[in-house]
């Protein structure tokens, strides 16, 4: 993609502002449960017509720039001021671009001006649709995008001969070619799991693809396969938030929600669909594109009760699966065994450890609620800062020698930084009871960023470390015990901030006010356990809970923990084997693709039953049916 293109989109939707006070600035909304269907409809309506209102409102016809594809999207479907958005139209196409992130917003002001831009402007699309060569990308949200933009223009030309498309293929040949992969990479997610598992900000990179496919694919078949994929997504987005804030582990993420977990583009998707947490500054940016079409998606209320009208504590089990592996593997895809333990106080997540993705992966942390999740840092976890080229390699066909220096640049500044709290690691084994985490390190030798590091929120009140060698702490309600297993120093936290830059991404290091906590060891390991500041009379109550559990371990020849949790299992985790608990071996094969009160589906089924309370709703990709029934 021509970087002017994008550089534009996000300019405007992140500098700008209005007089009147979007829900981003605006206090944070009610997490009351809202009862009448009607009532939830209207309100839905109401945010997408203010956030689609915010942005028509940023423009200034006077300062064409100010007119990017999503303004332009905005105000088609507002029939706001067309012959300013035909013309604006014409001069973007002429400046062309590359890579989904162009397809999907020439694809949108292609059906939402269908009817409405000029002819000249809808040809200027349907030129650049000839000329410009379009990258395919190598990530799973790229091939979404590219494949799903693809056909929809396909479909919108559905007679045109191979030499008026760019692929150098008939409109009928790309068609055939881009539904093959869309039903392959469905049928992966329902059967194996999503690769780009609970992202943070990707998410929006699937919802949009899915919501052009429900809503403009001529195809009945297509169009149904957009909306239960957008269903399966927003039903796995509900059953991992706590109040609108998307918890536990994540394939891809990046630095600041990490920290900040409100603040990435998953929660715009719950505020405008589940209205109980603001979006993000700006709408997210990309979500715009969702903003356009919403309309035409209707929220199941059983998927809306699961992320607003909680039960008790509950543990749900999810299998996923690891980035596509070209080299240095014996697997193509491996497992990823992924846990979430939710409480009205916190959350709890993690995988087995390892490396789902090689850049980006969040692999386990405890997360607190806060009244109002922005700027809150509500969250502890440790990481091995690993960096490898062989490891990159192992995902991406680039040469060795630049791709790590090229990181920075392409928006993943923290890769290489021994300071980092982001990234997987293939010497990391992560196991999770309820609410407690052990995380065992082995690194050998000669390892880049030979050492642990620990991330201790500057929100963190009373904190204390103990003689015994456990860090005390309380989160917003929630009491928590972290116990490093080898010696540490602790030193002020340093983020990153982009600075503007005409020459693609400039990164500034700035204080958090977070604390880092770094320990120089190879046999390594991190104990954290959790609790509700209502289970015990005092913070010193809990403190003598925790020190009066049996634990013991050991750094040689592996690291290995033997511990009694708070919540009374018997847990023994030992670097390289199978963890065991009460003195069963926790049995990986028996993992389903869903497991838990709300989401259920067994491995390979395609089939996938969303519950809550009476009501159910099942999405089976076997017989593409939707079935929903009210139990008595």
């Amino acid at each position: 993609m021509k970087k002017t293109f994008l550089s534009l989109c996000l300019a405007i939707l992140s500098g700008a502002a209005l007089p009147a006070q979007p829900s981003f600035t605006a206090p944070p909304p009610s997490k009351a449960v809202v009862p009448g269907a009607d009532t939830r409809r209207e309100a839905y309506d109401q945010r997408i017509d203010e956030a689609l209102a915010w942005r028509s409102g940023l423009v200034n016809l006077a300062k064409p720039t100010t007119l990017d594809p999503a303004a332009i999207a905005a105000k088609l479907v507002r029939h706001e001021d067309v012959a300013a958005c035909s013309a604006r139209v014409i001069e973007l196409m002429k400046e062309g671009g590359s890579g989904p992130f162009w397809m999907f917003p020439s694809v949108c002001l292609a059906y939402t001006g269908r009817d409405s831009l000029s002819a000249e402007a809808r040809a200027a699309i349907r030129e650049a649709w000839r000329t410009n060569m379009q990258l395919r990308g190598d990530t799973e949200n790229h091939w979404a995008m590219y494949y799903t933009s693809l056909y929809l223009m396909s479909e919108l030309y559905p007679n045109d001969p191979a030499e008026s498309w760019y692929t150098g293929k008939s409109s009928a040949e790309s068609l055939a070619e881009s539904r093959e992969y869309l039903i392959h990479w469905m049928d992966l997610m329902t059967t194996v799991g999503q690769g780009e598992f609970n992202p943070t900000g990707y998410i929006t990179e699937y919802a949009i693809p899915m919501l052009y496919l429900a809503t403009w694919a001529h195809d009945p078949e297509m169009r149904m396969r957009g909306r239960m994929t957008l269903d399966w997504l927003f039903a796995d987005l509900a059953a991992n938030t706590l109040n609108g804030v998307l918890r536990g582990p994540h394939a891809r993420t990046t630095e600041n929600p990490v920290m900040e977990r409100w603040n990435d583009q998953a929660s715009f998707y719950s505020w405008l669909l589940f209205g109980n947490t603001p979006p993000p500054a700006s709408y997210a940016g990309f979500g715009l594109y969702f903003a356009v079409a919403a309309k035409n998606y209707q929220l199941p209320e059983v998927i809306y009760r699961i992320a607003v009208d909680r039960g008790p504590d509950y543990v749900q089990r999810d299998l996923k699966r690891s980035r596509r592996r070209w080299r240095y593997s014996d697997v193509l895809m491996a497992p990823i065994y992924k846990t979430s333990y939710m409480r009205r106080d916190y959350a709890v997540g993690s995988f087995q450890g390892g490396r789902a993705d090689p850049i980006q992966t969040h692999v386990w942390d405890v997360s607190w609620t806060v009244a109002d999740p922005r700027g809150a840092h509500s969250t502890l976890f440790s990481v091995h800062p690993y960096s490898s080229p062989e490891d990159m390699q192992t995902s991406f066909t680039a040469y060795p020698e630049p791709m790590i220096p090229n990181l920075a640049s392409e928006g993943k500044p923290s890769y290489d930084a021994p300071d980092k709290i982001l990234g997987a690691s293939p010497y990391e084994q992560v196991f999770q009871d309820l609410d407690t985490i052990v995380a065992l390190y082995d690194i050998p030798p000669g390892t880049r960023h030979p050492h642990v590091n620990a991330f201790l929120s500057r929100d963190l009140v009373d904190r204390t470390e103990d003689p015994s060698g456990w860090i005390f702490a309380r989160g917003g309600n929630a009491y928590l015990a972290y116990r490093p297993l080898a010696g540490y120093t602790l030193a002020p936290f340093q983020g990153y901030k982009q600075q503007p830059s005409k020459a693609g991404y400039k990164w500034e290091r700035i204080a958090t006010g977070d604390t880092l906590l770094q320990s120089p060891h190879l046999k390594n390991g991190s104990i954290v356990q959790a609790a509700s500041v209502s289970e015990f009379p005092s913070f010193a109550a809990f403190k003598a809970a925790i020190l009066a559990l049996p634990l013991e371990f050991r750094l040689e020849p592996v690291p290995t923990v033997k511990l009694k949790t708070l919540r009374g299992k018997n847990v023994v985790v030992t670097y390289g084997q199978t963890p065991v608990v009460d003195g069963y071996p926790v049995d990986y094969t028996k993992w389903k693709l869903f497991e838990g009160p709300y989401l259920n589906a067994e491995k390979g089924s395609r089939c996938l039953t969303i519950t809550h309370g009476h009501l159910k709703r099942v999405l089976d990709f076997n017989h593409l049916s939707i079935t929903d029934s009210v139990t008595p």
